[in-house]
């Protein structure tokens, strides 16, 4: 015979994100490899987020999660005084030869993006291309990039959106190596609605557009090479793999470049959607 008393069901809440342990490794994530090879390609988007911004001769500027510097130099040839701020060393040194080799006049802070060592209202804009959407507390990051912006400032960002191309590597990189659970996607930043979260209630304007970056390699085969060698989340994830499991992430990474590209004569032209964002300061 049934019991008639209630059954009771205990649920356990899920154990809170450790955001020091995952900012630790994604730092040894992209200081792994050397993204400078990767991120030069990326420079046309830096200068296209510069002419977004209508940036202006003499402003104050912080890239923040610069990586080797392509928004940075970008406004530095527009002279404006700028800060090129990161959290891994190397990258910061390969933006200061690019510099160099250019004669541009930049300053480079180690810094966190969740914790920027600037006082309040010090910048005339804050920019960040494909960086401060790999913080682990998105928050807290959103919170520095509005409390160092100015009132009437602007912020531009450029990040990549969950169905493109880079959201979609994302996703195959999580299904082989699952992120820590709780863990937020960094695509989240490419999404009109994570956008109006984190910035709309300290925002006079948010205007955000869907860009495509087209990434232009030999074959398929060359950009996986280059990728797994140089990309830090992609080679940290083929590293901790065996062989057989290897050998089926280059097997997803060929299927997701094949639904992507568009060029037929054996190279590879892949289309990135990524959101252009600037937001004025309230």
């Amino acid at each position: 015979m049934a019991s008639s008393a209630a059954a009771t069901v205990q649920t356990v809440a899920p154990a809170p994100i450790d955001l020091r342990a995952l900012k630790s490794r994604q730092q040894g994530a992209w200081s792994s490899g050397d993204y400078a090879v990767v991120g030069t390609t990326l420079q046309i988007v830096g200068e296209e987020l510069c002419e977004m911004l209508d940036l202006r001769a003499g402003q104050k500027v912080l890239d923040v999660a610069a990586g080797n510097g392509n928004v940075s130099l970008a406004a530095a040839r527009r002279w404006c005084d700028v800060i090129a701020s990161g959290y891994v060393p190397a990258l910061l040194d390969r933006a200061r030869e690019r510099a160099e080799a250019e004669r541009l006049a930049i300053e480079f802070r180690e810094a966190d993006a969740e914790e920027l060592p600037f006082e309040d209202a010090s910048f005339d804009v804050v920019v960040s291309t494909f960086g401060v959407m790999f913080t682990p507390d998105q928050e807290a990051a959103a919170t520095e990039l509005l409390r160092v912006c100015k009132p009437g400032g602007k912020i531009g960002l450029a990040n990549w959106t969950p169905d493109g191309f880079i959201g979609q590597l994302f996703k195959t990189i999580g299904k082989h190596m699952p992120p820590p659970p709780g863990a937020r996607s960094p695509a989240l930043w490419g999404t009109h609605a994570r956008i109006a979260e984190l910035f709309e209630p300290h925002a006079a304007s948010i205007e955000a557009t869907q860009r495509d970056f087209a990434f232009r390699y030999r074959s398929p085969a060359h950009w996986i090479e280059v990728f797994k060698s140089f990309y830090g989340p992609l080679l940290k994830t083929f590293a901790a793999l065996a062989p057989a499991a290897q050998a089926a992430l280059q097997r997803d990474l060929m299927e997701l470049i094949a639904r992507f590209n568009r060029a037929t004569d054996g190279t590879m032209v892949v289309p990135s959607e990524y959101l252009e964002v600037v937001i004025t300061r309230r």
